[in-house]
């Protein structure tokens, strides 16, 4: 299976519905209509409009307009694993996407697709080049990044009509705001208004995990960051982030970065220590 593809609706004679269950689609409409639907309602994808669906999603009753251009970029799931910024993020972009396939790219937003999308046709269309292969997945990476960060404004200030979907998303957010300094399920559960059992019910139902994983995961992500800053002591991550002792918080390493502080911290040192004498 080859890691990424990128099509022309027009130029490659190329419908979207070909590659389903099989990548995950990144569509940009430049002019048409293609219409579909999901979970029984039907969307219609018009110019300046972004498509991201994933390979769990099923679509169906594709309807396409004749003059319908869109640029389809295709990437294994394995491929895009690789490439997400941090997997917990992803996990935001998921629950957006889940219920906003569709949105509207601004202006700039446009340009920035379109100019990277013309880059990698581009430097892929040199056969010759010895670091053609590399340079291609540099230029996807750099494809999916700007995507990504189109939707991290998006999800900003997105509106989701389904109720248990915006906790999770609200809840997802408020977890990478304020972990590790927040850790108890219970504190997230009465910013949104819910009890701890509940949210740890629809976190289990639609992201397959508890509400405690997630609150462990940020927390484990901004804990390994403290660790490495060699302006911090111990003492001082301790006391930001509100443990009542030191043994306390080498058990909560222990458990979620399966190693311990001082072991982090050495290991930043040393990573350090080489750039002193270059």
């Amino acid at each position: 299976m080859i890691d990424y593809q990128l099509f022309n609706t027009l130029e490659d004679r190329i419908r979207p519905v070909l590659f389903q269950k099989n990548y995950h689609y990144h569509l940009f409409c430049k002019s048409g209509t293609m219409s579909f639907i999901r979970t029984g309602k039907t969307h219609t994808m018009r110019s300046g409009d972004f498509l991201v669906w994933q390979t769990t999603r099923t679509l169906s009753d594709f309807n396409y307009s004749k003059d319908f251009d869109a640029d389809l970029l295709l990437v294994s799931n394995p491929f895009l694993s690789k490439l997400n910024p941090e997997k917990d993020w992803a996990a935001i972009g998921y629950m957006f996407i889940r219920a906003n396939p569709l949105i509207h790219l601004d202006l700039d937003e446009m340009k920035i697709l379109a100019t990277d999308i013309r880059e990698f046709r581009h430097r892929t269309s040199v056969s010759k080049s010895v670091f053609r292969e590399d340079l291609a997945e540099e230029m996807v990476k750099a494809l999916v990044y700007d995507i990504w960060n189109i939707y991290s404004r998006e999800i900003v200030r997105c509106e989701i009509n389904d109720t248990k979907s915006e906790h999770i998303l609200r809840f997802l957010m408020l977890a990478q705001e304020y972990t590790p300094e927040q850790r108890d399920v219970s504190w997230y559960a009465e910013k949104l208004g819910i009890t701890p059992k509940y949210l740890t019910e629809i976190s289990k139902d639609i992201t397959n995990r508890p509400a405690g994983d997630w609150i462990d995961n940020f927390a484990a992500q901004g804990i390994q960051k403290l660790l490495s800053d060699q302006r911090l002591t111990l003492s001082d991550i301790i006391e930001q982030l509100h443990f009542s002792q030191h043994p306390a918080f080498t058990r909560y390493v222990k458990r979620v970065l399966h190693t311990t502080p001082s072991a982090i911290q050495l290991a930043a040192q040393q990573v350090e220590c080489p750039r002193l004498f270059r």
